[in-house]
């Protein structure tokens, strides 16, 4: 009994998702046996496999091993020229998006322009950066306007220093250890002993 599904062996009706098949994992049964890897490895193993054949002298093999490696060498060759059309298509979206952003910045700044009854001040200002007026100096303030001097604002007086002692020469070594007094071992010391 026939199944019921339609087995179609055209290009067509394949629903192929190339995806990933630059890094993905193949199990290839060639003539040899099994071989495992991305599409790049399967590629080399059956070529280096072609090559061993052919040295053997063993032209029927040669040319399996060739073939194989071809079938992967379509494949990788399908998926880099699907990425890149996905590729160039997404550098062509971006590039649309980019430049419908600046028409409507230059239509937001143009209209901004015409409009001067409306001011829009988009930089906020750092008070801190600019330069702040004295208040102590300011013409309109009379000298005792309720104002205390501070501390921080008085002129630092600063006490004047002691020169310092030059330090004695150092003696040498050989002095140093002589002039130590001789310190009897201590009874943990004698006792570890």
């Amino acid at each position: 009994m026939r199944s019921s599904k339609s087995r179609s062996r055209s290009k067509q009706n394949r629903n192929r998702s190339v995806g990933n098949v630059v890094n993905r994992v193949f199990d290839s049964s060639g003539p040899e046996g099994k071989v495992r890897g991305t599409p790049q490895q399967i590629i080399e193993k059956y070529n280096q496999l072609a090559r061993d054949a052919q040295l053997s002298n063993d032209r029927v093999a040669a040319e399996n091993f060739q073939q194989h490696a071809e079938h992967y060498t379509r494949l990788l060759s399908e998926a880099q020229r699907e990425m890149d059309t996905r590729r160039e298509q997404q550098e062509r979206d971006n590039r649309e998006r980019q430049a419908e952003r600046d028409r409507d910045r230059q239509d937001r700044t143009s209209t901004s322009d015409t409009n001067n009854d409306v001011i829009v001040d988009t930089e906020v200002s750092d008070f801190g950066s600019s330069d702040q007026p004295d208040i102590i100096d300011h013409p309109n303030l009379s000298q005792d306007a309720g104002l205390v001097e501070t501390p921080e604002a008085a002129p630092k007086q600063q006490k004047p220093r002691a020169p310092r002692k030059p330090r004695a020469p150092r003696k040498p070594r050989e002095q140093q250890n002589s002039d130590a007094p001789e310190t009897p071992p201590s009874s943990d010391t004698a006792a570890a002993e």
